[in-house]
């Protein structure tokens, strides 16, 4: 419990910052409130709506690079921008705030007001609109700001070394980044920084030319310019990406892990509304186990302090204004805000070295209802204010940097000189971070690192398509892979030629371990999560990973690499098998099938070819990376091209896209408004689709559908509701705890649907299956025991939905027709290892109703 308080004892953050109900006092700033959503945890709210994502955003996304944002030439580095096509729907004009279409043009007024501001275009979001991050410092000739990236690579690369460096310490320039408005209704702090921008171009100030002489400011000015436009939290892709940073499916996430692995920022805050009185942080535990959290607390919290000190001297008051004061989860609340996965910005950027990261979550809310409720010149109000409050935050930021640089350069290079030493971290405690009063036992959160992780090649890997995957993530994200030129054992196994080593004795081993560690079980440790608590890549990305807890590692065979092997080979001769374990695979497995090409599926869930089939084989193994091996297997049933409706979530629906699926995103109102089901082989629901809701004759196409035409698959209660109604599928849908997620032990039985599939999968809101029907078939079960490997799942207050109820009963079901899912093998588009079993069924479904005279 915390010792030290300044505000009082609110147990649970998420569920105690509540509203007044909307409409009442709409007008009286005392109750100016703090909006829900930022508060409470997503995805349940999004499960319930169906995603109409346009094909286009997914395609974007998909085929987006994102290049280095680190140059050898000097600063300022100004580029005239062409500016957009004036908007008159821009969400942002209705507040009094910068439209996109304006900010251009106000960029390019920033530039031409002297030497120190410079733009770059990072990428383009999935709705195509450009990313621009400022940079702003003093003048830079080439050869400076190539000692500058000197400098930057030794304090990542050689940590010692630069420890000892005295021109690092007389001369290094600080990076500081501001990332602003991920979260498209949260529009302030594009404003507050823009205007802020514009001060620091011209101030001649002693500060000020201290300030840049010694830092380098990087604003990314919006990181989702989609959502700004539309007023809404998600890009155009329908992604909340403030979840997506440990899979990086989306080009302006993509485009953020590129600035802080290039940047390498020392402090970073990330803006976002609406919380009141404003929240700052550090949070409430529990706290990543794979940071360097002494560190971090220690500067992090330093930083809040200056923060709060600065919003509330501003001189708002709930009577006056509506504004309460300024919070900070550490020291104010005992759970709910929390610091454990690293999807969200700041905590994603301890991982590259930032070692002060805040979210801040400003004031008065004007998005959501109260955009659409509240007078326009009330909201124009509580924009200002909101600016206001970010504009502070963004000011107390600045001067901790310029007075304690030299500290947070020593900080930053310590986390890395930890991590090459394989050095154990240090718990906190008021002894190791003097200055942060109230530490407790419930904030220790470490980890025992293993001395290595393989990647295996040959026979004991699963999946060599995916396994290259898996490490051209690792490398996307700054990770240190190394591949094997020979045999070699470590820790008592053999490994092959070709196997990827990660020496957990480097720089970054926090996020090498914070991506591929199994995770922990933390359901004893607090009552609630913000979000998810288990994510393992290495147990849900398909690939074979093991850990070396100790051993001597064969440097002299091992080379470090900057891209993975590719797999892609086609058998000389002979029908040819693809295993269909992989999203890589299913997408080609679709563009063969588009092509027209004959292929059969083999009883274990494969897919065979006709030796004719070879030379369009060689082009999808080129092009997906995948591998057709020689087979004698005969293929039992013809696969043919699908084209699927789905009502699923935004995750999902981009799942089915990158697997090359031809989709139709469906609902109740889309249903109810009319559909032709004449084009549609399968239908797979997980959201915003409720039989009890349609109308006669949507009610009356769907089960024609069904019942003559195409099959159905389910995921979570939604899906097993749909099929219940319909009465495909006689299995009893059970729900665990709605707030229950993380990776769960599975058994597989085998067959088209699961054959090969991995012995983990992932679950958010749990449901298992009873009362199966004599048709219907067990396809996957938890575990007995204990079925959660890692993540938050506790029973209800009842003793009913925890793991101990979900133990040994069915998870995925099959029956003629129809497949329920129980786990979430698509969700947020993460779990690419479980990608396939979707596949697989919804071809299963599909043939199914092909034999039945469909």
């Amino acid at each position: 419990m915390r010792t030290t308080r300044t505000a009082p004892a609110r147990p649970v953050l998420i569920t105690a910052l509540t509203l007044t109900t909307a409409g009442s006092l709409l007008l009286t700033p005392g109750s100016a409130g703090a909006d829900t959503e930022p508060v409470t945890r997503e995805g349940p709210a999004l499960d319930r709506q169906a995603a109409l994502t346009p094909v286009g955003a997914a395609e974007r996304a998909l085929a987006a690079t994102v290049g280095r944002t680190d140059s050898a030439s000097g600063y300022p580095r100004e580029q005239i921008l062409t500016p957009d096509p004036e908007n008159p729907a821009d969400k942002s004009i209705k507040l009094g705030l910068t439209p996109y279409h304006a900010i251009a043009p106000k960029l390019n007024a920033l530039q031409s007001l002297g030497d120190r501001v410079s733009v770059e275009v990072t990428g383009r979001s999935a709705g195509g609109h450009r990313l621009y991050l400022v940079t702003v410092t003093a003048p830079e000739s080439a050869h400076q700001t190539r000692a500058q990236e000197r400098m930057r690579e030794l304090i990542a690369k050689a940590p010692a070394v630069a420890a000892k460096s005295h021109e690092i310490k007389a001369r290094y320039k600080v990076p500081l980044f501001v990332n602003n408005n991920i979260h498209g209704n949260e529009w302030e702090g594009t404003d507050a920084s823009l205007g802020l921008i514009k001060q620091l171009a011209t101030a001649n100030d002693t500060r000020t030319r201290d300030l840049l002489s010694r830092s380098r400011l990087y604003f990314n000015i919006t990181a989702n310019p989609d959502g700004r436009i539309a007023g809404t939290r998600a890009n155009a892709g329908g992604f909340d990406m403030n979840r997506d940073f440990v899979t990086a499916s989306q080009p302006e996430v993509r485009a953020m892990r590129q600035i802080q692995i290039d940047k390498q920022p020392a402090v970073m805050l990330d803006l976002h509304g609406y919380v009141n009185g404003t929240l700052i942080e550090p949070t409430t535990p529990p706290h990543g186990e794979n940071y360097e959290y002494d560190l971090f607390l220690k500067n992090t919290y330093a930083n809040a302090l200056g923060m709060e000190s600065a919003v509330n001297g501003l001189g708002y008051t709930p009577a006056k204004d509506g504004v309460e004061p300024a919070q900070i989860p550490f020291r104010d609340q005992e759970e709910g805000w929390d610091d454990w996965p690293p999807i969200f910005t700041p905590q994603y950027a301890a991982f590259q070295g930032t070692v002060a990261a805040h979210t801040v979550e400003i004031p008065l809310a004007v998005n959501n209802e109260e955009y659409d409720t509240l007078p326009t010149a009330e909201l124009r109000r509580r924009s200002a204010i909101n600016v206001d409050v970010a504009g502070a935050a963004i000011r107390a930021t600045l001067d901790f940097t310029r007075t304690h640089r030299t500290s947070l350069i020593a900080d930053q290079i310590e986390v890395f000189r930890r991590g090459a030493a394989g050095e154990a971290q240090i718990p906190v405690s008021e002894e190791t971070v003097p200055g942060v009063p109230g530490i407790g036992p419930e904030d220790v959160y470490t980890t025992n690192f293993p001395r290595a992780y393989v990647i295996p090649a040959g026979p004991s890997q699963r999946s060599a398509t995916a396994a290259a995957r898996l490490v051209d993530h690792l490398l996307a994200n700054d990770v240190t892979v190394t591949r094997a030129t020979r045999p070699f054992r470590l820790a008592g196994r053999t490994y092959a030629p070709g196997s990827y080593v990660i020496d957990m004795h480097q720089s970054k081993r926090g996020l090498a371990n914070v991506l591929l560690a199994d995770g922990t079980d933390i359901s004893d440790k607090v009552s609630v999560m913000y979000d998810i608590s288990g994510w393992s890549l290495g147990r849900l990305w398909g690939a074979t990973v093991k850990p070396a807890q100790s051993g001597s590692l064969p440097y002299g065979a091992l080379r470090t690499i900057n891209r993975a092997t590719p797999v892609a080979h086609v058998a000389p001769y002979g029908p040819l098998r693809l295993r269909l374990d992989t999203p890589q695979e299913i997408a080609a497995l679709n563009d063969l099938l588009q092509q027209g090409i004959s292929i059969r599926q083999a009883p274990d869930g494969s897919a065979i070819l006709p030796p004719s089939a070879r030379k369009a084989a060689v082009t999808a193994a080129r092009t997906h990376d995948v591998t057709f091996e020689a087979t004698h297997t005969r293929g039992t049933t013809e696969l043919r091209r699908l084209r699927l409706a789905a009502a699923v979530t935004a995750g999902e629906l981009f799942a089915l896209r990158e697997m090359n699926f031809e989709v139709t995103p469906v609902s109740t109102a889309v249903l109810n408004a009319g559909f032709d089901w004449s084009k549609t082989d399968a239908l797979f629901v997980s959201a915003g689709l409720s039989y009890d809701a349609l109308n006669p004759a949507a009610r009356k196409a769907l089960d024609t559908f069904l019942t003559h035409h195409g099959g159905l698959v389910g995921r979570g209660a939604t899906g097993a509701d749909l099929t219940s109604a319909t009465g495909l599928l006689a299995a009893k849908p059970v729900e665990g705890n709605g707030d229950a997620n993380g990776v769960v032990r599975v058994v597989n039985r085998g067959g088209r649907i699961t054959g090969g599939a991995a012995d983990h999968s992932f679950v958010y809101a749990p449901v298992w299956f009873t009362d199966l029907g004599p048709e219907v078939r067990v396809e996957q079960s938890y575990t007995t025991g204990n079925p959660l490997l890692s993540g938050h799942w506790r029973p209800l207050e009842d003793g009913s939905g925890g793991p101990g109820a979900a133990a040994g009963q069915a998870s995925v079901v099959s029956g003629p027709g129809a497949v329920l899912f129980g786990t979430e093998p698509l969700f947020r588009d993460h779990p690419k290892g479980q990608f396939a079993q979707v596949a697989r069924a919804l071809f299963t479904v599909a043939q199914a109703s092909q034999e039945s005279g469909g």
